[in-house]
């Protein structure tokens, strides 16, 4: 009766909430109170695939269910981002008969790092992906290392583990289960360096016996091949590769044989559709119908935001504030665009869940990257401009002002030329734009 009853009105307040645009997390948290093992008496699908880590968890889970659903089957996903306890709750409860069966041939379940421990309490996910390791909210994650041990209880002896190879602290996830592992990672390419390009380097010591790491390539920060000079850890050997990549022009080859074009040409990107293509590849579609489906396909999650203001066209692109390794990869992008632009830069509201005003975080970014010749301007906007602008101080950026408010920061561009824009700000940030009058987003 329990259970019924918390379907019954996890399913009629989601009906609600969608009239006034809410409802993600509001109705599983009820259910939860009336059935608190709601979920273990759900009725779930075969294929129960589950993604977590520190970024790309949204695309990711995206991605992976436009795959699973253009190769014909239905597929279930949190496509809202709710990714907690509660939002994955109001996901399945929505989606089940109010017997409690789950109406769909897969579940794809984006999941927070730090919460993933409660969701699969209850179930266990067949198919687990785990992107990346990163510093990010250092007010509520802490450490990279601490995130690794909240994640760590949430595997069970069961699921199939897909693990970025690439990434020293998410291949540490293997120990004592390398039979139930598959490994996805990428080759040296032409952009891969022999240096860490970021700030710090999280991969500099081995997070095993803490010894140093030698690295043979960097991709970005902390990623890419290394191996301990004392213990025998080692980034593992690959199933599921990027071959050749090129970010300039737009693809990537996995394994030599399956090109996909890149509607999105970043590194976060490439990796992204690499961890798609291994879970989709071992669900059981064919390599070549993976990358016909994903090729040049087009995020609905609001990462990416092609938007006109008048007669000026711009791209938003959404970065976690805390979290410099996302920031340090938009920027990346930006300045990989070799046009004249303009950048400006959002911090308007910190942390979207402890408001902390805390911008240590600003220290760690590589702002440097814009001191570029076709970087033509950088504006510094929002509440936290000053933070910001003390930042910028201490780079090598000189092309970089402060306008305070950020229609005046919009309209500054909209009225100075025909540069192009691209703006970096966070999902919490974003609207504050995309919502001035006259500003309409593209495709």
């Amino acid at each position: 009766m329990r259970k019924f009853l918390a379907i019954l009105v996890c399913k009629l307040i989601r009906f609600v909430g969608s009239f006034v645009g809410r409802g993600s997390s509001l109705p599983g948290q009820i259910a939860l109170k009336i059935c608190p093992d709601i979920l273990q008496r759900v009725q779930l699908p075969p294929e129960i695939i589950a993604v977590t880590g520190s970024n790309g968890k949204t695309s990711t889970s995206e991605m992976i269910a436009h795959v699973l659903t253009a190769a014909g089957k239905k597929v279930v996903f949190n496509r809202e981002g709710s990714n907690q306890i509660e939002g994955v709750t109001t996901m399945l409860l929505c989606s089940s008969t109010l017997t409690g069966r789950c109406k769909s041939d897969a579940v794809v379940i984006e999941s927070d790092e730090r919460y993933a421990q409660y969701t699969f309490r209850y179930f266990q996910p067949t198919h687990y992906v785990i992107t990346n390791l990163y510093r990010d909210q250092l007010t509520r994650n802490g450490h990279p290392q601490w995130v690794f041990k909240s994640i760590e209880p949430s595997i069970g002896p069961d699921c199939t583990l897909i693990l970025n190879a690439d990434d020293p602290l998410v291949a540490l996830f293997a120990r004592g289960r390398q039979n139930r592992v598959v490994w996805f990672g990428m080759d040296r390419q032409r952009f891969s360096t022999d240096h860490c390009t970021g700030i710090y380097n999280d991969g500099k010591y081995c997070p095993l016996c803490h010894a140093p790491m030698a690295y043979d390539y960097y991709h970005y920060n902390h990623i890419g091949a290394y191996h301990c000079t004392k213990c025998d850890f080692h980034r593992p050997e690959t199933a599921y590769t990027v071959t050749d990549a090129d970010l300039d022009t737009g693809f990537l080859t996995i394994n030599g044989r399956d090109r996909i074009e890149l509607a999105f040409k970043s590194i976060y990107n490439a990796y992204n559709i690499l961890a798609c293509y291994t879970v989709c590849a071992l669900a059981g579609v064919d390599g070549a119908d993976i990358a016909r489906s994903i090729s040049r396909y087009v995020l609905k999650n609001g990462r990416i935001v092609n938007w006109q203001y008048q007669t000026m066209h711009g791209t938003l692109l959404a970065s976690k504030h805390e979290n410099s390794v996302s920031y340090d990869q938009s920027l990346r992008y930006t300045v990989q665009q070799k046009e004249p632009h303009a950048v400006i830069i959002i911090v308007d509201a910190v942390s979207r869940k402890y408001f902390t005003s805390e911008t240590s975080w600003l220290w760690d970014i590589d702002f440097d990257q814009l001191n570029v010749p076709h970087v033509k301007r950088v504006i510094l906007s929002g509440m936290y401009r000053n933070d910001l602008a003390e930042r910028f101080r201490f780079t090598g950026v000189q092309n970089w002002e402060v306008i305070p408010g950020i229609p005046d920061a919009a309209a500054a561009i909209r009225d100075s030329g025909s540069e192009a824009l691209y703006v970096v700000t966070c999902f919490s940030d974003r609207d504050k734009l995309l919502n001035l009058p006259d500003v309409k987003k593209e495709g």
